[in-house]
């Protein structure tokens, strides 16, 4: 009898095997096409709104003008209790804060989860994210606002697009996709994305109410969150979901895993 529980118990090469075979589920064939749909739209959505705040950017004009109006605007709001609040924004969402959040998520989803897929999903977009504003932000080579206006110390880096919203976007969008695109409920989806949102406002607020970026930067961030976005949904339905019929090659886990 033991010997039996023994063979039937997966050993740790078995389990670490696991961990890399990927999750498959079945839903219906319309479920599916919304979802290629939906990745379809943001991606354009995001690269349309891109597009158009850079070429604002480049030719100081279109978005572009909005960005003075924007932070007078914030400036003539500023006050001790809101920069503080605004101060601890920029530290989660920074460039220290938030690599260690996401490192603490993937690790502990990535052991906790029977599949590793999609912690490294969020992974792989979180990485795609610093190259994008990296590449980007060295080409374009915007100035910040005056180094007068900032209050977290001064920074001499290029402005466009904004690294700490474009990581708080990556972040919250596509942890949020990732966790609740798979609830049978879709008013938890809808509210954990308005949730999302909220933190993206609140990231991109912050970074124009302390004076470190235009309004422009951060259109531009979300824009290229909302492409990242996209990307994981298309790579995300395409690898795993399957209509019933279809041929699965991983292991169907249960769809609410």
């Amino acid at each position: 009898m033991a010997a039996a529980e023994a063979s039937q118990t997966p050993g740790k090469w078995e389990v670490f095997h696991q961990k890399f075979v990927v999750e498959e589920r079945y839903m219906e064939p319309r479920a599916r096409k919304a979802l290629h749909t939906t990745a379809a739209m943001l991606a354009l959505l995001g690269v349309t709104l891109f597009v158009v705040t850079l070429m604002g950017v480049l030719q100081k004009n279109g978005l572009a003008l909005d960005d003075a109006a924007a932070e007078s605007g914030l400036l003539a709001i500023r006050s001790e209790p809101l920069t503080v609040v605004m101060i601890v924004l920029a530290v989660v969402f920074g460039p220290i804060g938030l690599p260690i959040i996401v490192l603490v998520v993937t690790v502990a989803w990535g052991l906790l989860a029977k599949h590793a897929w999609r912690p490294m999903l969020l992974a792989a977009a979180m990485l795609t994210g610093v190259g994008l504003a990296q590449i980007i932000g060295r080409s374009v080579a915007r100035e910040r606002p005056p180094v007068s206006l900032m209050l977290f110390g001064a920074d001499t880096t290029f402005s466009f697009p904004s690294g700490h919203v474009l990581g708080a976007s990556d972040f919250l969008l596509v942890l949020t996709f990732l966790v609740f695109s798979r609830h049978r409920n879709p008013k938890i989806a809808v509210i954990s994305f308005v949730c999302a949102g909220v933190g993206v406002v609140l990231a991109a607020l912050s970074r124009i109410y302390l004076g470190y970026h235009w309004l422009t930067d951060a259109v531009a961030s979300v824009a290229l969150s909302l492409v990242v976005l996209g990307a994981v949904i298309a790579l995300d339905t395409w690898r795993t979901a399957r209509v019933p019929g279809e041929t699965v090659t991983g292991e169907l886990a249960d769809p609410e895993s």
